[in-house]
Parts: structure tokens; C-alpha cells; sequence
């Protein structure tokens, strides 16, 4: 969660492993402070391991122009890089199956036909060429950012410096500040408060946001649009730091896990995903060691674990319970090899903890809005001087996306020449 304010960009979100989300782009020559939760300044309490809070898929770190990744834009337009590893393919275990599944012009097709039909493959082609240009145009690849995901929040973070903004850790935004009806800053939870040169901008989601605004500040349609905005799910996470004893050394990246047709992609615990970064990047977990991350990708129902004390022992067996499926999948990802009794580290998220470390309502994924249906709302509030560059907001969920939204936003308070400039730069 980040509030931005041109004077200050606030980020409210505490840290949950290692993963920070930063929208930004080169908008203008004002200060910028990125102000966050005290939790960020943790020690790491597991030494020698890291861990991604996020799903760990990229693609089109290197592409440019204007059908280029949005978090790439941004960093070049920054002009800064993130080192990465390539590969090319993920597992795929199905109910009827298993296959290593790779990217290309030609791959995906040859799956499709051999495990579905060749109409299937006639009608997925139409839909590859116009959606998926990263993953299936010939010559593209998969990445992994080396150090892992936090490499990412670093680059984009060394970017934010270089052009005059602050990083002040240890700050948490309690509410948005409307004085004669505009956004004049924030108030923090120590009292402070930081006044906005030009505007506060808001990665909150829209909910998180609403509860941070008094509440005649916002006209009652908008507070309501924003209340019955559906939401998804939220996730369970499985993080394990490993003897890699045992364990196949030509086990992938990525694993994907489907186990139950009938049940529908989005029914909870039926599709599970799993990735082992220390595959590609060693230094994420000791010498031998892996490192792995688990979950349910935004299926998790949060309406189990409302009002549920996290010191409880009813809350620490219902995650045993909601753990024990990914622990499963785990072991037919990793083979005979891998026992549970070998892990150094053991981690269960759940949507209270999405809810309490990344201050995300009910924990959840972020808006749950039917393309066809309805559309993502534009940055713009109806109070002066507030705007929002997050999930919530156009283009929608995912750390690109997020990017491209905190762009908009951030050419929106520029002036026109400045936003053609920088369009020009980065070859839009």
C-alpha cells in the first residue's frame, strides 16, 4: 500500500516477506518520499534465505516500445535495469497428467493438441497472437530476477532517488488529510503531519483508501461504488527453506498443479502454484539449500478466518488444516526426495495475514471486475488533489499493470510537453 505525495510518497504497506511494490515514473523535478511501516526495518530472522511474498512469473524486462512490459517502461524511463536469468518452459500437473510446458511461437500449440484436440489449439492461436506476445512470439523467454523479487523494489527504488526522492522507512499513514474539500497530505500514526506540494496519490486499494478518508469528505454514490465493488479471494502462502538433498537437480522454476477438472479453475485449494527461485538464483538460499514458495493463486475464502484471533489455537489448526493440500502438492512437484522433517523453515500465510501485513481488506487480491461487465476505474477521485495508482484502479491487478497505473497517474500532474517527453524516451 503506498500513498504518494508530490512533496511525499507514503508507502503504508508493512513488509510481508521480502516483496515492495513501488508505482513510479519520471513525472516531474519535485521531492518524492516513500515513508513506509517499521516492519520493513526487520532483520531477516531466518539467516541465509529469501523469500518472494508474491508470485515470482515475470516476462519482458527487456522489452521497449509500445507493446512493451509496463514495469519496463517505467524502468527505462528511469533508466535503470534488473538483472535477470532466462528460461523457457514450467511444469504442468494435471489430474489425467504431468508435462514440462514450454514458451514459443510452437510449443503451447503442441500441447494443446496432444492433451486437448487441434481445435482447441485453432482456437487458443487467435487468442495468442493478440494477448500473449511475451510468452509465445519466437524468440521470447521467461525471467527471474536475480536476488529475487526484491530486486525488482530496489531498481525501482534506486530510480525514485536519483531524481530527487526520499525513502523514510518507519512511518505509518493513519489518514489522507481534505481540508476545504481537497487532499492537503497525510497524517501519520506518530501525529505527524506531511503536508502535499502537489497532490497525495494513493496506492491503497480503493477500500483501504476509503478508510483513510473522512467520511463527509467523499460523496455517499462514490463511498458506496467503492463498498460493493466485488472482491476476490484472498491466498494461502507455504514458504519452505530446504536441504536440497534428494531433490532432482533438474527441478524447474515453476510448477503448476490442477486437481480437480470438475471443480472449476477458481474453487478453493484446487489449483496450486509453486515456485523454487533457488533454482536460478543461489544466493536466495544457504549452500544445498532451497528455497520455495506455495499458494492458492487469490481462491483462499476469507469468510474462514474472519474474526479469527492469529494467537488462537483454533487459527493455528485451521492453517495445518488449509496447509496440508500444499503440502501435498509440494511433495509430487518435488519427488520422493523432499520430507517435510528436512525444512529449516516453515512459514503459513493466510488471509489475515494479507490482511494484517500488506493492509489489504479482507486480505484480498484486489477488485473482482468481469472484463465485458464493468471496467477499472481512472485514477482521478472526486476530491481535488487526490489520486489513486494501484490495483483498484485501470489496468488492473499484477506488478506490471501497477506500474502502468503509477505512469498515468504520475504524466496526469505534469505538464503536456513533459508527458511527450518522457513518452519519446521510452519509445511510446
Amino acid at each position: 500500500m503506498t500513498l504518494r505525495v508530490f512533496g511525499c510518497l507514503l508507502q503504508t504497506r508493512p513488509h510481508f516477506a521480502r516483496e515492495r511494490r513501488v508505482s513510479s515514473a519520471r513525472a516531474s523535478n519535485a521531492t518524492e518520499t516513500l515513508v513506509g511501516d517499521p516492519s520493513l526495518k526487520q532483520k531477516n530472522p531466518f539467516p541465509g534465505y529469501k523469500f518472494d511474498s508474491r508470485p515470482s512469473l515475470f516476462s519482458g524486462f527487456q522489452s521497449r516500445g509500445l507493446q512493451a512490459n509496463p514495469l519496463a517502461q517505467v524502468l527505462d524511463a528511469l533508466g535503470e535495469s534488473v538483472p535477470c536469468v532466462s528460461y523457457d518452459s514450467w511444469m504442468v500437473y494435471l489430474p489425467e497428467c504431468e508435462f514440462l510446458s514450454r514458451i514459443g511461437p510452437t510449443e503451447f500449440l503442441k500441447d494443446l493438441e496432444k492433451y486437448a484436440s487441434p481445435e482447441a489449439a485453432r482456437e487458443w492461436k487467435k487468442l495468442l497472437i493478440y494477448m500473449f506476445a511475451e510468452w509465445y512470439k519466437p524468440g521470447c523467454s521467461l525471467e527471474y530476477p536475480l536476488n529475487g523479487s526484491g530486486g525488482v523494489v530496489d531498481a525501482l527504488v534506486r530510480g525514485m532517488r536519483k531524481f530527487g526522492g526520499r525513502l523514510a522507512l518507519g512511518n505509518h499513514v493513519d489518514k489522507i488529510v481534505v481540508e476545504n474539500g481537497r487532499a492537503t497530505g497525510v497524517k501519520l500514526r506518530s501525529g505527524q503531519f506531511v503536508r502535499a506540494k502537489k497532490a497525495v496519490v494513493s496506492n491503497a486499494s480503493m477500500w483501504d483508501t476509503l478508510n483513510m478518508l473522512p467520511t463527509e469528505a467523499i460523496p455517499r454514490s462514490n463511498a458506496e461504488g467503492i463498498r460493493k465493488t466485488p472482491q476476490c479471494d484472498s491466498f494461502m502462502h507455504l514458504h519452505l527453506g530446504f536441504d536440497a538433498q534428494d531433490i532432482p537437480e533438474d527441478l524447474g522454476i515453476h510448477h503448476v498443479v490442477v486437481n480437480d477438472w470438475s471443480r472449476g479453475m477458481d474453487a478453493d485449494q484446487n489449483v496450486v502454484l509453486i515456485s523454487v527461485p533457488s533454482v536460478m538464483s543461489k544466493d536466495l538460499a544457504p549452500p544445498g539449500n532451497y528455497v520455495l514458495h506455495a499458494y492458492t493463486p487469490g481462491t483462499e475464502p476469507f469468510g474462514l478466518w474472519e474474526g479469527l484471533d492469529r494467537r488462537s489455537p483454533e487459527y493455528k489448526r485451521l492453517k495445518e488444516e488449509r496447509d496440508e493440500v500444499m503440502c501435498n502438492v509440494v511433495k509430487r512437484a518435488l519427488g520422493p526426495g523432499f520430507s517435510r522433517d528436512r525444512c529449516e523453515v516453515r512459514l503459513v500465510g493466510t488471509p489475515l495475514t494479507h490482511q494484517r501485513f500488506l493492509r489489504r481488506n479482507h486480505g484480498t487480491y484486489g477488485p473482482a471486475i468481469q472484463a465485458g461487465q464493468a471496467t477499472f476505474p481512472g485514477h482521478a477521485t472526486p476530491i481535488p488533489q487526490l489520486f489513486c495508482c494501484e490495483d483498484s484502479m485501470f489496468p488492473g491487478i499484477g506488478v506490471p499493470t501497477v506500474a502502468a497505473s503509477g505512469a498515468i497517474t504520475a504524466n496526469s500532474l505534469v505538464s503536456v510537453p513533459e508527458h511527450m517527453q518522457l513518452l519519446d524516451a521510452v519509445g511510446i
